[in-house]
Formats: C-alpha cells, sequence, structure tokens
C-alpha cells in the first residue's frame, strides 16, 4: 500500500477531534510501514480432536500503545482507515498461513463495515491467497460484532459473491451482539461462533447450558456448525464435548502463536473420552458402507461428453467432477438438461468445459461420517438440491457417492431393527444386540471387559414400593452405569440391558477396577433418593428372609478377556454365573473381577473388593 497522502491525514485529522499527536504518528506509522504481524489459534475438532482449522488474529507492535488489536481497531475505525487496516491484516494473515495440511481452514476477520466500503473490491484476497498457494476452500470469512451489519441486502450480495467463489462464512460472538441473532437469520453462515460469556463456566451453569444445546440444534437443523470459544477450564471442554458442540478454541486447546500449534495431548485424551459418537438411530452406520462408484469427469471436459454420457447412460442420474484425485463439482442428469434446454443453452454451453455448469458447493462428506448426521446435512439443503448425490471421500479422495434414498433406507432399517431389540424401559440394547456385540469383540482378539451388573434386594424393593418406582430404579441403573463408563471407559464402549434388573457393558478401559469403582460410588450416592434415610433396617432376599441392610445394593461381575486367550460365550456365562454369586456373598456394594487366562481353571475364584 502506498503511503498516506497529506490530504488523507487531513481527512482524518478532520473526522477525530482533538487527535493525540504522538498516537496518531505511532498510527500512521504502522499503516504505511505494515508493521503488525499475524499469530493463530487452532480452532479445535470435538470429534477427532485433530485441528480443524487456525483463526488468524492481528497484533501491533509490540512497545506501541497499539500493541492490542481492540485499540489498533478502534483508533482505526475512528479515524476513517478501517478498511486500509483490514486490507494489511488480511495480507499479513495470509502471507503467514503455512497450513500444516491442506485440508485445515483459515479464518479471517472481517468487520461488517467493511461490507459497505466501496473500496472493499472482490478479487484481492484471491489474489493474495494464490500468491500463497492457497485457495478460497481453505479460507472462512469471519464477521466480528466490532460493529452490525445495517444493510443487510448489501451485505448478501457481497458474501454471496465470495461463496459462489468457494469462501465460506462465519458469524463472530453469537449470544453476545444484539444483532447476531439477526445476522445468522439474514446471511446463513456455515459457522457459527458462540460467544466465551455463554461458554464460561458452563458445565455449572444450567441456564447457558440450555441455551448452548438450544444453538447447536437449531444450528443442525441448518446445516450451520458450531464453534465453541472461550474454552479456558478442563470442565467446560467436557461439557461442550458431551453436547455435540462441533469444534471448540480457547487458551486450553492453544493460545495465539506465530507457530502453528497441535492439541495438547491431555485435551486429546478429553475430546476422544467424552465425544458424543451417535447422532441418533442408525448411527452405527458410516457413510462409507453406503458408497457406490460413479462416473467421474475432470474440470476441463467438454459439456458435450458429458452429456453425451447422460443419454447412453439412462438410470445415470449424476456424475461427481474430479481435480487431482479430489471432488470439485457435481453434475446431476436433469438440472443439466434443463441448462442446455434453455434459450441459448445449447449453443452456449455445448462446447464449453463442465466446470461452467456444475455445482461448485455439493455436499461432500467423509466416508467415517455417521449416516445419520448425513441425513442431517442433506435434508437441510436448499429444495433444489434435496435429492443430489451426496459425494464421499477418503483422505480427501474421491471415494464414491450415496443417494439419498439409500441413506433414509439404511436409517429406517437401523430404527427398526433397533425398536425391535432394544429395551422399551431404558431405550438400551436387548440381548440380540448384545450377542452380536460379544461375539464381534471376542472375533477381534482384542482385551477387553465385561462387567455384568445387577440389583441386590430388587424384587423386596420393587413389591414394597411397586412397579412405577421399580422401574425408576431401574432407569437409574442404567443412567449410572453409562455415566461412569463415558467417565473412564473408552468412546467405544457398549452397555446392554439384558432385562429386569440386570445390565451388562463391554469396556476396553485399560483400568476396569477403576470404572467398577466409579459405578459403585455413582450407585450409592443416588440410590439413597429412592428412599428416606432410615427408612427399613432390614430387607428380604428372594426366599423370605430378612437381611440386615440399609437399602439396594449393585453387584458387579467382571471378566477380563485377555488377547491371546482363547474364548467363547459359553466361558464368559459360566465365569460370570460364578462370580456373581461369589459377589452375592459380600454385603454392600462390591465387584468382584477375574482374567480369563489358560492357567485359571473354572473352579478358580476371583478378586473381590468394595
Amino acid at each position: 500500500m502506498a503511503d498516506l497522502n497529506v490530504n488523507e491525514a487531513s481527512k482524518a485529522d478532520a473526522t477525530y477531534e482533538n487527535p493525540d499527536r504522538h498516537m496518531r504518528e505511532q498510527f500512521f506509522d504502522i499503516l504505511n510501514r505494515k508493521r503488525i504481524y499475524s499469530v493463530y489459534q487452532p480452532i479445535v475438532s470435538l470429534t477427532d480432536a485433530g485441528v480443524f482449522a487456525y483463526e488468524a488474529l492481528t497484533r501491533g507492535p509490540g512497545q506501541s500503545v497499539f500493541a492490542s488489536p481492540l485499540a489498533l481497531f478502534e483508533y482505526a475505525e475512528k479515524q476513517g482507515l478501517l478498511y486500509q487496516l483490514e486490507r494489511i491484516a488480511r495480507e499479513r494473515a495470509i502471507q503467514g498461513a503455512h497450513l500444516p495440511q491442506r485440508k485445515q481452514l483459515l479464518f479471517l476477520n472481517i468487520s461488517a463495515a467493511i461490507l459497505q466500503d466501496p473500496r472493499f473490491v472482490p478479487g484481492q484476497t484471491l489474489e493474495l491467497l494464490e500468491e500463497q498457494g492457497l485457495a478460497p476452500g481453505n479460507v472462512v470469512l469471519e464477521l466480528t460484532e466490532r460493529s452490525s451489519i445495517e444493510d443487510f441486502t448489501m451485505a448478501k450480495k457481497v458474501l454471496e459473491h465470495y461463496r459462489n467463489q468457494g469462501y465460506k462464512i462465519a458469524i463472530d460472538d453469537a449470544g453476545a451482539g444484539y444483532s447476531s441473532l439477526q445476522a445468522i437469520a439474514e446471511l446463513n453462515p456455515d459457522f457459527i461462533k458462540i460467544d466465551r460469556s455463554l461458554i464460561r463456566s458452563i458445565h455449572t451453569n444450567k441456564t447457558k447450558e440450555y441455551i448452548v444445546e438450544t444453538l447447536v440444534t437449531f444450528a443442525r437443523k441448518l446445516n450451520i456448525e458450531i464453534i465453541a470459544e472461550g474454552i479456558e477450564e478442563e470442565e467446560e471442554l467436557v461439557k461442550l464435548t458431551r453436547m455435540g458442540v462441533h469444534f471448540g478454541q480457547g487458551y486450553l486447546l492453544g493460545r495465539p502463536d506465530e507457530r502453528f500449534q497441535s492439541v495438547p495431548e491431555a485435551c486429546r485424551n478429553l475430546i476422544i473420552q467424552h465425544r458424543k459418537i451417535g447422532f441418533g438411530d442408525g448411527s452405527a452406520w458410516a457413510i462409507g458402507d453406503l458408497k457406490r462408484q460413479v462416473q467421474l469427469f475432470s474440470v476441463d471436459t467438454p459439456i458435450s461428453e458429458v452429456a453425451g454420457y447422460f443419454k447412453m447412460n439412462k438410470r445415470a442420474t449424476g456424475a461427481v467432477v474430479v481435480e487431482d484425485g479430489a471432488p470439485v463439482g457435481l453434475v446431476m442428469r436433469e438440472r443439466l438438461f434443463q441448462q442446455l434446454a434453455g434459450q441459448y443453452g445449447f449453443s452456449l454451453f455445448w462446447n464449453r468445459s463442465v466446470d461452467q455448469l456444475m455445482d461448485k458447493q455439493p455436499l461432500i462428506v467423509d466416508e467415517q461420517t455417521p449416516v445419520e448426521h448425513v441425513s442431517q446435512l442433506a435434508t437441510s439443503r436448499d429444495i433444489d438440491n434435496l435429492y443430489d448425490l451426496v459425494i464421499i471421500t477418503s483422505g480427501g479422495k474421491m471415494a464414491g457417492v450415496a443417494s439419498i434414498r439409500s441413506i433414509l433406507e439404511s436409517i429406517t432399517n437401523a430404527r427398526m431393527e433397533s425398536a425391535k431389540v432394544a429395551s422399551p424401559l431404558t431405550g438400551l440394547p436387548g440381548n440380540i444386540q448384545i450377542h452380536r456385540e460379544l461375539s464381534r469383540r471376542l472375533n477381534e482378539k482384542k482385551r477387553f471387559s465385561v462387567i455384568y451388573a445387577d440389583l441386590d434386594y430388587f424384587k423386596w424393593f420393587n413389591d414394597r414400593y411397586g412397579f412405577q418406582k421399580g422401574d425408576q430404579l431401574i432407569q437409574f441403573t442404567a443412567d449410572v452405569i453409562q455415566q461412569a463408563i463415558a467417565e473412564y471407559g473408552t468412546p467405544l464402549d457398549f452397555v446392554g440391558h439384558i432385562g429386569g434388573d440386570d445390565f451388562i457393558a463391554l469396556s476396553s478401559a485399560a483400568d476396569p477396577d477403576r470404572l467398577c469403582r466409579e459405578i459403585i460410588r455413582r450407585f450409592d450416592a443416588g440410590v439413597k433418593k429412592f428412599y428416606e434415610p432410615g427408612d427399613w433396617t432390614y430387607v428380604e432376599d428372594r426366599s423370605g428372609q430378612r437381611v440386615e441392610s440399609s437399602g439396594v445394593t449393585v453387584s458387579l461381575s467382571v471378566i477380563v478377556c485377555q488377547t491371546l486367550v482363547p474364548a467363547s460365550l459359553e466361558h464368559i456365562s459360566e465365569a460370570a454365573a460364578r462370580l456373581k454369586k461369589k459377589s452375592k456373598m459380600s454385603p454392600g456394594s462390591v465387584y468382584v473381577i477375574e482374567e480369563l487366562r489358560p492357567d485359571v481353571s473354572s473352579e478358580a475364584a476371583g478378586q473381590s473388593f468394595k
């Protein structure tokens, strides 16, 4: 940028009353010499714990009064020079953006007021990106709340131009600015960043939790992804991860730095442990299970060749356009012929390349994405694109496609199967799914633990207080086991309801003892709410014999299946029955644990613990 001349400086003087000469000199020196730099803060996926993107943040000279970006941009706005400063900031951010992975995104802050500045010329950002070997698909334009949008019609027009080039849009500070909800409704962004005021202490504030839950549900219906800002405590990270928030950002996950940081190991472990891996019924299916092959064309293929393919293949509904093995566009049969059938359509497009007519923003998902989530993304598209093929990738490369019909059929079938075999009381998988999961784990020949849980004196409790309160106690037990698994298990652990007051958990946790202790701790602490203290001094066992007890307890029988030990469902069942009998001999809530090993006979007793 050329040095600001005297007239521009005079104009700035006229728009800013009583300027401090020293501050003004510093500011113009920063602008003329471009004495600002960018730092980058990671935005982390709360599903796979990887760095999804980096936000570029501007910093002024270290010893200057404008070292703080807030002071720098506020002064620029008062001087009427916000456009010039933001252009330099974008330039510096892009020049320093050496993204570790090609698929990662770069978030660039843009003040809403800039959209209405006549000097905000489309195409300038693209030139900077090309110089750095980046593409618009790598960039998210993040609208900040420094000023509200006054003309949404103009803003939508400008942003639509950028969207057509491949840029994505984010709305910053949702929940903080009075106009943020209107901006979301009018601009339909790709990302919503939830303000840190809603994130701080969310694990202890139910009101904040309910607001964020509402935003997550609302965003999912609109095919918008949520980013939680200002995460500084581990408890906040765990709560947001469990709630299904898509991405997180904050000092806990990484501070702004000139280096491109990775996710701290402790945070990675927390995310993997607590991530929400299910999106509802049918979540066991990944979209890659439904993929089928489709015709591929390169970006320079003539439209006449694509049309010829569809004429020769009447059953083909669409084709994918690829570049270097990665999908970049979609051509749907009916839409192509509609465009060619229009006035002058044939003569205008027949000899042009297919990238002139392809959909440049099709729905592209990784093969590991749950089918239920893909369904939500697909059905939230515009009505004109509702039945377009969904493109599936593997490692960013073309893998196949899935139709809306196949996606909806798989979800329907999964829900029907689940409804047939799930427990109607707890909603947990029933015996058919339990046997299937247990067999699968045995075939994998990997170490895992089988935890059988049943309640002591439940029949007496049910007879005394009635089936309604008995059902509540069974549901409570199911919740206790699942919560303990979430705390000390692994993301793919399984919990099933055998029937009545009997449950099973299959866990790959390295320390099953700790998991059992947590189940007992949670159960003993919570079961007291079902009766008043001192409500009884004895219970009755199934034979009607009185037993001194302060209430219902839980017994756990734990069989650890080792990697190299051959085992069967019968072996595990026999061991569980034996351990159950032993656990019932000890008063209170206990667990008994045994390892299936070649040198352990079927009569060997396990170890018993409180």
